[in-house]
């Protein structure tokens, strides 16, 4: 498809466009993990090594969201998206070296291209998607990350095994690449409001986002929300297998297969979600909703025991990787309908920061109850916490969610 400047793209090809681009980064992000054991024994470290290459992601992440907002005025937001590609592709290339140094500095290099992509494609869709489909359309969008998850489990096994990992983790990068170049005859559409003669220190670049969040209450609460939903959802994700192989007894393969349902019912929830919000309950209401059904499905889970059937097992499964992985969509479709008009990467990329922080500090602190209690399923009961805290939020305040500051 080819665009001229002037001539806006189809919305669908907008959704389409960030829908592969998050994918991909998703994928490429999640790569090493997939075939941590084999990267392992080639590098001559333990497995647990993965838990520093996904701290070196996020961190690089946390600061290159929040610098997101800067970067998309002075290069559009697809333009950014492109660029985020081709450095998530270096940091590929670096991971393939196989040595530990290299592959920590890759990981860095794909936290820095990872970042930017949601601030970017929101940047996008708040222009071209009607106000009435926003949650929906967020979702779907959203959906690429389990979706990344879910190829990466799927295609990188078999290429292991046919090519082995240096590549099959070269051939992601390749696909990021490509997937750069195929986006190209949308740029000069979709990036016609970007200042290439903007400048800003990147002092101040960090500081503008969360700034502009911080002084919104409305932003300020959703910042606060992504923080607690991003502590249970990389919780679930990180160690859903792990609880399922100490504590319930189950094979890896079965456990993995188990953490694939979540994935899907995460997948399929985001869509769902989206939609209720849009026609039915609202953005606010719904995350409310999710973050009462987190709360009771965290205690459920936690109570599963070795003789749990496995039909209610999955079950649980399904339910709490729809409410755990499920609320992205609606929470950035909110982000980017009370962000001032043209600021929606900005204070995506703001309150993206504090999502990171989530990630940064949710696992840790679930291993160390973990091992404090000597049960996986203990940390799963207390993700409840966090799950009410949002709801406590969200209702104390709901009073502002009918406002909108575009």
């Amino acid at each position: 498809m080819t665009v001229s400047q002037g001539q806006h793209p189809n919305s669908t090809w907008v959704l389409t466009a960030t829908l592969a681009i998050q994918a991909l980064s998703s994928m490429a992000l999640i790569t090493l993990p997939v075939m941590a054991p084999v990267v392992g024994d080639s590098i001559g470290v333990s497995p647990a090594f993965v838990g520093l290459y996904v701290a070196a992601v996020y961190l690089a992440a946390m600061f290159a969201s929040i610098l997101g907002g800067a970067a998309v005025k002075r290069w559009g937001a697809l333009g950014l998206s492109q660029i985020c590609l081709g450095i998530t592709s270096f940091g590929l290339i670096m991971c393939a070296v196989a040595h530990p140094v290299t592959i920590v500095l890759g990981a860095m290099f794909i936290g820095l291209g990872y970042g930017p992509i949601t601030p970017a494609s929101s940047h996008l869709l708040i222009q071209s998607t009607p106000p009435e489909r926003l949650s929906l359309v967020f979702s779907i969008k959203q959906t690429g990350v389990p979706v990344g998850g879910m190829l990466a489990g799927l295609i990188l096994p078999s290429v292991e095994g046919w090519f082995g990992w240096q590549l099959a983790t070269i051939s992601v990068a390749i696909a990021c690449l490509i997937c750069a170049w195929l986006v190209k005859p949308l740029r000069a559409a979709l990036d016609h409001d970007r200042d290439p003669s903007a400048r800003a220190s990147i002092v101040q670049s960090l500081v503008q986002p969360v700034k502009l969040v911080w002084q919104h209450k409305s932003l300020r609460i959703l910042a606060i929300v992504s923080l607690m939903f991003s502590v249970t959802q990389v919780s679930v994700t990180t160690y859903l297998v792990t609880y399922l192989f100490e504590d319930l007894g189950w094979g890896l393969v079965a456990a993995g297969v188990a953490l694939t349902v979540a994935q899907a019912a995460g997948v399929i929830g985001r869509i769902v979600w989206g939609w209720m919000a849009d026609n039915w309950l609202g953005s606010s209401k719904m995350l409310m909703t999710i973050a009462v059904g987190l709360a009771m499905v965290t205690v459920a889970t936690g109570a599963l025991t070795a003789n749990t059937p496995h039909l209610y097992l999955f079950l649980i499964l399904i339910v709490l990787g729809a409410t755990a992985i499920g609320w992205n969509g609606v929470y950035l479709a909110e982000v980017a309908r009370q962000a001032p008009k043209g600021q929606a990467g900005m204070a995506t990329g703001g309150t993206l920061g504090f999502t990171f922080m989530g990630v940064l500090f949710g696992p840790p602190l679930f291993g160390f109850i973990a091992a404090t209690f000597h049960s996986y399923g203990v940390s799963f009961t207390l993700l409840m916490l966090p799950a009410l805290m949002v709801l406590v939020l969200l209702w104390t305040n709901r009073h502002i969610w009918t406002k909108s500051l575009n």
